[in-house]
């Protein structure tokens, strides 16, 4: 059996809103166009959604053994600044400058399957020279 990581846990509704659940437990509801609530939760611990079988979502999310284009574009990394004081703000790992990217890695306890995430993206940036 092949486990397939998740990277990113979204599903698009009818009326086209996109729903994320970044962390375990992270419970997002949206009642659509349609009058339905459809929600999402498990960030990228598991996929817990509401089935409409009249009305269905989208599954957008995004895992492990897809192309890394789309996963460098699709994981988000939370981050408060360099200080830690400013907001919360999302950013995909593919807009992280080379700096940030390093800092995660020397200062965070990355589960391995994210530490990788970091890893591959460094490498995709040495092998199309960007940045």
């Amino acid at each position: 059996m092949i486990i397939r990581n998740i990277v990113s846990n979204r599903i698009r509704t009818p009326d086209g809103t996109v729903l994320h659940s970044r962390h375990r437990h992270d419970y997002v509801t949206y009642t659509d166009n349609n009058g339905l609530e459809y929600m999402v939760d498990g960030g990228l611990d598991y996929l817990r959604r509401t089935v409409h079988e009249d009305d269905p979502y989208t599954e957008i999310s995004i895992f492990d053994d897809d192309p890394f284009d789309l996963i460098r574009r699709g994981f988000a990394w939370g981050t408060r600044g360099k200080d830690g004081k400013q907001s919360l703000i999302w950013k995909l790992l593919a807009d992280l400058d080379d700096d940030h990217i390093q800092a995660i890695i020397d200062t965070q306890e990355l589960q391995p399957r994210i530490l990788k995430l970091f890893q591959l993206e460094q490498q995709w940036r040495i092998d199309h020279a960007t940045r």
